[in-house]
Formats: C-alpha cells, sequence, structure tokens
C-alpha cells in the first residue's frame, strides 16, 4: 500500500488545514448554540473546492483520489465534526447522484451542493426500521411524469435546513424488502413536505428531524437508477462514508491529544510538569497508540477503495472503532485538563457531545460487527 500524495495533494490538505484553523475553529461554540450551520462558511469552502473532491471535474469536483478526499476531511473538519457532516454528505451523494442519476436533471443540484450552494441530506431511517434499513414504509407511486410520496423520515440529518434530500421509499411490496425499494432526489421546498427538528445532545449545529410525505409530487426524472434498486445503491455507498466517518472522527481525537500533550508540558504540579508524571503520560501513549492504528485503518480503507478492491469488512471497523477511540480518546484529554477541562470554555465537552452521536447513527457499533462476521464467515 502507498499512501504518498503529490505536491498538489499536499496543497490541498494543507489549505484545507489553514482554513479550519482561521474560519471554522473560532465560530465552533457558537455554530453549537445557534444550532444552526453557518452558509456563508459552506460557502467559502465550496469556493475553495473542499467539497466532492473525489468527483469527477466534468460535475464541479476536483478529479482526486479518495484517499485525498479522507485527508482534506482529516485536515479541515476536526475544528468541527458537524461540518464533516456536510463534506461526507456531499461525497456520498455526490457519487450516488452522479452514478444513477439523469445528467440534466441531477447536474445543477451536485454543481450547487459542492459550490456549497445547496445543503443536502440523506433520508433513509423511518420509525420502524433503523437499523433493519431495509423495513420501509414510506411509500412511491408513479403517476404519469410523476411519483408521489406518502409517509414518513425521521432521524434526519440537517433536516430543517437541507435544501434537497435523497430518498429512500418503497416501490415494490413490503415482502420484497431491499428488492423493492428506489432512491429519489426530492427538492425539501416540494409542496406536501413539512419537517420538524429534534432537540439533540450533539451535533446540534447538524441537527436532526423528521420529514413528513403528504402526496409529495417529485418529477419522475428524479428517480435514480432502476426502480426497486435503489437501496443496493446506498448500501454500496456507504463502505465509502464509512471509512471518511471514521477519519473525521480520528481528527477531533487528534487535536485533543495535541492539546493535552501542550498542557502536560506547560502545567507544573509539585515543583514539575505534568509531563514527568506517568500517570498523566501513558494514558496520552496508549491513546496515540490506539489513534495511529486506526487512522492506519481508515486509509488502508480508502486506499482499498481507490484500488477498486474489496473493502467492506475495513470500512465497517473504520466505523464502529473510530467514532468510539475518538469518544475515549477526548475523554482522557478532558481528565488531563482537569476542572479547566470540564468546563465549556474549552471544547472538550462538546466535542464529547458532537461526537456520541456517531457511535448511533449512520450503522452502530453492534450492525458493524454483524457486517464483519458476515464477510469473514464468507471467505
Amino acid at each position: 500500500m502507498d499512501f504518498s500524495v503529490t505536491a498538489e495533494q499536499r496543497g490541498l490538505v494543507e489549505a484545507a488545514r489553514v482554513f479550519a484553523r482561521d474560519h471554522i475553529a473560532p465560530n465552533y461554540r457558537l455554530r453549537d448554540q445557534q444550532g444552526a450551520l453557518d452558509r456563508a462558511t459552506l460557502r467559502k469552502m465550496g469556493e475553495l473546492g473542499f467539497f466532492g473532491v473525489e468527483l469527477p471535474e466534468e460535475v464541479g469536483g476536483l478529479g482526486q483520489s479518495c484517499q485525498t478526499a479522507g485527508l482534506v476531511v482529516e485536515a479541515l473538519c476536526g475544528e468541527d465534526l458537524n461540518l464533516g457532516y456536510i463534506s461526507i454528505t456531499a461525497s456520498l451523494l455526490g457519487q450516488i447522484l452522479h452514478n444513477f442519476g439523469q445528467p440534466d436533471a441531477v447536474r445543477p443540484w451536485i454543481e450547487g451542493m459542492l459550490r456549497g450552494e445547496l445543503i443536502p441530506a440523506i433520508s433513509l431511517t423511518e420509525p420502524g426500521g433503523g437499523s433493519d434499513a431495509a423495513n420501509l414504509k414510506l411509500k412511491a407511486r408513479r403517476d404519469g411524469d410523476f411519483y408521489v410520496i406518502d409517509g414518513e423520515k425521521t432521524s434526519t440529518s440537517m433536516a430543517s435546513q437541507a435544501d434537497f434530500a435523497v430518498v429512500f421509499a418503497r416501490t415494490g411490496t413490503t415482502e420484497s424488502r431491499a428488492k423493492g425499494i428506489s432512491s429519489f432526489l426530492v427538492p425539501l421546498d416540494t409542496p406536501g413536505i413539512t419537517r420538524t427538528s429534534f432537540d439533540d445532545h450533539g451535533t446540534r449545529s447538524v441537527g436532526r428531524g423528521s420529514l413528513f410525505f403528504d402526496s409529495a409530487r417529485i418529477p419522475a426524472k428524479y428517480l435514480l437508477g432502476e426502480e426497486n434498486k435503489g437501496f443496493s445503491q446506498v448500501m454500496t455507498g456507504f463502505d465509502y462514508s464509512r471509512a471518511l466517518l471514521g477519519i473525521l472522527c480520528l481528527a477531533v481525537a487528534r487535536l485533543s491529544l495535541d492539546a493535552a500533550w501542550r498542557y502536560a508540558g506547560e502545567r507544573h504540579t509539585f515543583g514539575k510538569p505534568l509531563s514527568e508524571y506517568q500517570g498523566v503520560t501513558f494514558p496520552l501513549a496508549e491513546a496515540e497508540t490506539h489513534w495511529t492504528a486506526a487512522r492506519l485503518l481508515c486509509l488502508q480503507t480508502l486506499w482499498l477503495k481507490d484500488q477498486g478492491l474489496p473493502h467492506t469488512s475495513e470500512a465497517a471497523m473504520c466505523k464502529w472503532w473510530g467514532p468510539k477511540l475518538a469518544y475515549d480518546i477526548v475523554g482522557t484529554c478532558l481528565l488531563t485538563h482537569g476542572h479547566g477541562g470540564y468546563s465549556k470554555d474549552m471544547p472538550f465537552e462538546q466535542r464529547l457531545r458532537d461526537l456520541l452521536g456517531l457511535q448511533i447513527g449512520d450503522g452502530t457499533a453492534q450492525i458493524m460487527k454483524m457486517v464483519i462476521a458476515r464477510q469473514k464467515t464468507r471467505e
């Protein structure tokens, strides 16, 4: 495996890191307090090419590797995990729209998303189907040049802010499960669609909510791929987005570790810096070891995708281990800072709240371990 990058790629990653430091980090807490994303910042990110790095240039991407996209997410979004939702969703949905949508119909939405002008969402979960993702009740029926959608989606990230969503609906029988599901690009200002917001513990600037469809009429040109084959489209895409989510969470842990090491060197007690006490440095040394191993796993998974090789097991490993490890590391760093780390004046408590949600969303640890076990028992 070769994780080396070109000078052009290094420049892109460094630009992302500088932008994160100067423009994202200062308003991390403010976005949490306001419970909303900053569209002006999203547009700046789009202008600099930070969305859809791996998408073709013909649709507004940079045509870079998936590994490069992961490194940009790492550099850009560690300062605010919530912005990683936009970046990763843009990569996931960009691939789905580009690969399965009618070009003339989806191109304006892809380009607007990559410019940071349109906020995307993916709407799969329903009240009766979380981990059982194929257990969908939302129905879409063909009516001439339209599909009419009725039902409810829940736990949709960015539900109250998104401009459009890729929505998964049942077009076949309930008994057909995954084989009767289709996917649609749905403008969320369509008549018949209403939204609610949740009051969540973390990721408050992203927000979750429910979408309600009451005979919402969607142009048939917004069907993605073939009817009844939409479920496999998103399942394949998740192998990529799970690796990105893993490296995103580890980026948050990296910033926390760096701060903890600095503090251990600067803070003195009993006449010595904290860094001279093994009780302080050993937990950080263990965290460094685990962080390094997990990051290499994420890079390996992205490299496998770039090579067109299977990476389902590795992606599932990234998804269950990355968020949990990052949460544990940030907790250790908070404790290293003592009572100061417990204050909202420092970012650790907000990072913990934001990371916790990713141990649930986009596949729980239990589901990821089932994916790994199934892959291994087939070998």
